[in-house]
């Protein structure tokens, strides 16, 4: 049986508003709506990353200290990955229906919620108050990676890697200045009698909230609406004996391509949110101080996100899969730099996690690309959501196994068998390949 599924050629038509009519007319209108997107896209992306780094950076950190135990010191990345999940439905589904401007505001706008949520607990030292509010923080951490897709919705298809890593490039402003500014937001949540640790959330909320506010107000028109549009107005020029030229113009749906790039994306989350939260841990645990700790996730998020410029391009020219196996073998050699690196070295511990960050960058813009390639239009808000609910639930489970093991172990077992696991993305790839060549 193919893996490829036609798409129905009796759709209803859509309305297409007048106001939209230029585009769908003219290469060049669309073009300049591209180039409009991605701005408004990056513009958002900074706010949002400064709102991503708060729970990455102190999340464990606040937790162990309310909490009062290592056991749980994963928790807090489980649950806000974890309502990232629930998250990353929503927001599919809203873009689906209502473009991607209202999911996207509404997400962060959520997300902003949330992390106001955290600095009560903090402040009332009320820990399932916590947990809830780290639930509803994590629409945060969903909405800034779907905001990605925004940007691809009018890219060419031989662009869409590219367009996917810009608005990620710029998220690295942000999530690098979050972490730097541990100290700063201490000593501000101090001087309002809230507790040092609950500083970076408050930076978090006000970021959060102005990134939805930004996408909220500019990003008019809608680039997923007006693409639906261009596709409308495409498929309204094709007659129904045009069957075999629509079904190409409009694409199918590659079921193996969903697998291979959910699964490339759900193991580099899983390696990269194991390893990373249970870092500023094992710093705190070795002597490191908070700033030695924020900076050191601050290079790892930098890692992250300001390769993917460079890296989209790669994708583009080299192919999906080659920086596929990239992203497994960057992230085995960060699992045995950091299981193996004596505790009290910062410079191994800066190299570990900027290697972390890179494999986990090369995974997620590949997979984002396999997935765009494979999803036609009528379905790809809605397919894009659904894998980053398995990304996120892949995190969580990373985020609550990682604190077990370091409890039970220790964080080179932890490193070493993240390393391990980021191997399995080849052969899963190679299978799929095989399949594929066989049909």
């Amino acid at each position: 049986m193919s893996d490829v599924t036609p798409l129905s050629l009796t759709k209803e038509s859509i309305t297409i508003p007048e106001e939209w009519r230029e585009y769908t007319e003219s290469a060049e209108k669309q073009l300049q709506l591209h180039k409009k997107t991605l701005f408004v896209v990056i513009a958002s992306q900074i706010f949002g990353g400064a709102g991503l780094a708060a729970g990455i950076t102190v999340g464990a950190l606040l937790a162990q200290d309310m909490i009062g135990s290592d056991n749980y010191a994963g928790l807090p990345s489980a649950l806000f990955t974890l309502g990232s999940a629930g998250a990353a439905l929503m927001v599919g589904r809203l873009s689906q229906r209502l473009g991607r401007r209202v999911g996207l505001a509404t997400g962060f706008l959520v997300g902003g919620i949330g992390a106001v949520g955290v600095v009560l607990a903090a402040i009332l030292n009320n820990v399932f108050l916590l947990f809830l509010s780290l639930l509803i923080y994590g629409a945060g951490t969903a909405t800034n990676l779907q905001a990605r897709y925004a940007g691809t919705d009018l890219a060419p298809p031989t662009k869409r890697a590219k367009a996917a890593s810009m608005a990620m490039v710029f998220t690295t402003f942000g999530a690098v200045a979050g972490p730097n500014l541990v100290n700063f937001t201490g000593r501000v949540a101090t001087s309002l009698g809230a507790p040092a640790l609950s500083g970076p959330f408050m930076l978090g909320a006000v970021a959060y909230i102005l990134a939805g506010l930004v996408l909220l107000i500019f990003l008019r028109p809608d680039p997923f609406l007006v693409s639906k549009a261009i596709a409308e107005a495409n498929r309204l020029k094709h007659t129904n004996s045009d069957a075999r030229q629509l079904h190409d113009l409009e694409g199918s749906i590659n079921k193996s391509g969903i697998i291979v790039g959910a699964t490339v994306m759900v193991l580099t989350q899983i390696v990269m949110i194991a390893i990373m939260t249970m870092t500023p841990v094992h710093m705190k645990s070795h002597g490191h101080g908070l700033g030695a700790v924020g900076m050191v996730i601050g290079i790892h998020v930098a890692a992250m996100y300001f390769p993917s410029l460079v890296t989209g391009i790669l994708v583009d020219k080299l192919g999906r899969t080659i920086m596929a196996y990239a992203s497994g073998l960057t992230l085995l050699s960060a699992g045995l730099l950091a299981a193996f690196a004596p505790s009290d070295s910062m410079p191994l511990l800066v190299l570990a996690l900027s290697l972390l960050g890179l494999g986990w960058n090369f995974g997620l813009i590949s997979g984002t690309a396999t997935i765009i390639d494979a999803t036609p239009l009528h379905i790809r808000a809605k397919t894009q959501g659904t894998v980053d609910v398995l990304i996120a639930l892949s995190g969580a489970s990373g985020g609550v196994l990682s604190g077990l093991i370091v409890a039970h172990s220790n964080y080179s077992t932890l490193s070493l068998s993240g390393g391990i696991l980021s191997l399995l993305l080849i052969p899963v790839i190679m299978w799929f390949q095989i399949k594929k060549k066989t049909k």
